[in-house]
């Protein structure tokens, strides 16, 4: 665990094709939920195949995505979610039971689609060279300690990762 206070800046360059630096993409990550893990670890793993220089910054519930215990336990829910095929009412998504259903079949979506689980997300990104910030502010608001982060989490203020963010060429807040 390593707590980051300052980003290098990248280095000068002008044009996304410059070979003086690699392309860098910043994500924000915000939501701890299935649905809200894909979409940030497909982007940061692509772009880190690509050649990309990737740092995700987890805040709030997005924390869980990099939590030791909480990230094999992330849940899709049915409650007011627009999105799911199966159109709901509000209150049909609120019954107990409803929440396991709507988190079973999305997993079952991404096994038929040979999709890499969470766990195996967050491995490949790690070993691609993924930088994943924890946000100390937020870690404070949420009652998370160091100890609960996974081991290659880097602590980092909105400050350090808004100096990664100046340099990057995307900035995505998922």
């Amino acid at each position: 665990m390593t707590v980051t206070t300052a980003v290098p800046a990248p280095e000068a360059g002008t044009e996304h094709g410059d070979a003086k630096r690699r392309r860098r993409l910043a994500l924000v990550a915000s939501k701890g939920t299935l649905d809200g893990a894909y979409p940030v670890l497909i982007l940061a793993t692509t772009a880190a195949s690509l050649g990309w220089e990737v740092g995700v910054f987890f805040t709030f519930y997005g924390l869980d995505i990099i939590h030791k215990k909480k990230h094999k336990k992330l849940k899709v829910s049915p409650l007011a979610n627009p999105a799911l095929p199966i159109p709901l009412p509000s209150l049909v998504g609120a019954l107990p039971g409803m929440t396991a259903a709507a988190t079973a079949m999305m997993k079952g979506w991404m096994k038929r689609s040979h999709m890499p689980r969470v766990e195996e997300f967050l491995e490949m990104a790690r070993e691609s060279g993924v930088r994943l910030y924890a946000c100390s502010t937020t870690m404070g608001v949420m009652g998370i300690g160091p100890e609960d982060l996974l081991a290659d989490a880097e602590i980092a203020g909105a400050t350090a990762f808004l100096d990664f963010a100046a340099g990057a060429d995307v900035s995505l807040f998922v």
